[in-house]
């Protein structure tokens, strides 16, 4: 993954974290934010809680995974927070979730977005 793909700075996921759009599934949590260009960013924040370093690094690699699996999505920041039955989770389960998360995520902005 290039360096312009990624969420690197701690102000750039407050940002995220804030003002972005909170999605919870059953193996990760996603914070959504439209970014203003046609590229997609993904940061991942997998915590100590998650567990050791090994598996904080297992969770990372499948999360980039997901991600440069679906980069069709348009110009969105998207912050993974991994929860420990992401690591045990059969890898197409990991997938589905995720598509469908982003597919809920953007439900939510179209319902609300027609309230307006």
């Amino acid at each position: 993954m290039a360096a312009p793909d990624r969420i690197r700075r701690r102000p750039e996921f407050e940002r995220i974290y804030n003002t972005g759009t909170k999605v919870h599934g059953r193996f990760m949590t996603l914070f959504v934010m439209m970014n203003g260009t046609d590229q997609p960013r993904l940061g991942v924040a997998a915590t100590r809680k998650l567990g050791s370093a090994v598996e904080r690094n297992r969770a990372k690699r499948r999360a980039r995974e997901l991600f440069r699996r679906r980069t069709q999505i348009g110009g969105l920041d998207i912050v993974i927070v991994p929860r420990r039955e992401m690591l045990d989770a059969p890898f197409a389960s990991l997938e589905a979730e995720y598509t469908s998360l982003l597919a809920r995520r953007s439900r939510g902005r179209t319902r609300a977005a027609a309230g307006l």
